[in-house]
């Protein structure tokens, strides 16, 4: 029989296995996605972790609002309230850091991003802002020429065009 003979050397064992790529499938779930997809779904983590963070803001400083209650206390709830306010404002600590580190980040993106992309968007909301005005004067034109046009036909002597009546 084979004994184990007990020494002091580290033998090798299977360790857990760490990802570092993508396996196929994660890799096909992020080619099957576009742009607009991928940048939607980044921005609503983003925007659920600021949540998250502003929640325990609030309910940190409600917490704390409830503790400084002023009545009769003993010695013992003195402390147990002393000790809940320093655990809530160490919480509320840790969000504002973390609060801090997703603006950081966030600036980073903006710095790092595509400026040309940026200026795109921002024409191309200009250039959808002016044909939405361009739209409504229109409609507001037509709308005075069938109210001109119909008080023609109860008086004779209407003005014909909107510089008339403003004059």
């Amino acid at each position: 029989m084979a004994d184990i003979t007990q020494t002091d050397v580290s033998r090798p064992s299977a360790l857990p296995t760490a990802r570092l790529r993508p396996s196929a499938a994660q890799a096909q779930s992020s080619v099957d996605q576009n742009s607009d997809e991928f940048l939607d779904f980044v921005e609503e983590e983003w925007n659920k972790k600021v949540d998250v963070e502003v929640e325990t803001l609030v309910d940190g400083m409600v917490d704390i609002v409830n503790l400084a209650s002023i009545r009769d206390k003993d010695k013992f709830s003195i402390a147990q309230e002393s000790f809940q306010a320093q655990c809530r404002a160490e919480s509320m600590v840790r969000a504002a850091h973390s609060l801090l580190s997703i603006t950081h980040s966030m600036k980073l993106l903006l710095l790092l991003s595509d400026e040309s992309q940026i200026a795109q968007q921002r024409d191309s909301a200009l250039k959808e802002a002016r044909s939405d005005a361009e739209d409504a004067k229109n409609k507001v034109a037509e709308l005075l020429n069938e109210l001109l046009g119909s008080a023609k036909e109860g008086t004779t002597q209407v003005p014909s065009s909107a510089e008339d009546i403003g004059s």
